[in-house]
């Protein structure tokens, strides 16, 4: 199994930014943990973080015929990004979303979602956890 992780703005600044709420655990920490999990699941992952939504779009539209599967957190783009969600639709590959936090409880414009339209699944709240539950979530297709 193929998947791609991708990963919106500010994520890279994991560690630094917002610690109450994200942790004190770096990006770099995240993709080794993900990374280290998909290897012992024998799932080959590629992972990608962009602060800006065109790349993010081209990722996406990159991934057809590619990839089984895409886990995406889109960061603050959740809340505003059609050209996301049309770029997931377009290549038409199962997503699952994914927040470190529970998004649905903080600020009320957080609680809409256009990726959750086409999601398979919505995982928040589970920090690190939720991106090893979404290799899983794939992989149970």
């Amino acid at each position: 199994m193929k998947i791609l992780l991708i990963n919106g703005p500010n994520l890279n600044m994991l560690g630094i930014r917002e610690k109450e709420l994200y942790g004190d655990k770096s990006y770099s920490a995240l993709i080794k943990q993900v990374k280290g999990y998909a290897k012992e699941k024998k799932v080959k992952l590629t992972c990608y973080q962009s602060n800006y939504e065109g790349a993010i779009v081209g990722k996406i539209q990159k991934a057809y015929g590619k990839y089984d599967g895409i886990i995406i957190n889109p960061g603050a783009y959740t809340h505003t990004s059609v050209a996301i969600l049309d770029a997931l639709k377009a290549v038409d590959i199962p997503t699952v979303e994914v927040h470190i936090t529970k998004v649905d409880e903080r600020e009320e414009f957080r609680k809409i979602s256009f990726v959750s339209s086409i999601a398979i699944e919505k995982i928040t709240g589970r920090g690190f956890k939720g991106y090893l539950d979404a290799i899983d979530t794939l992989m149970n297709l």
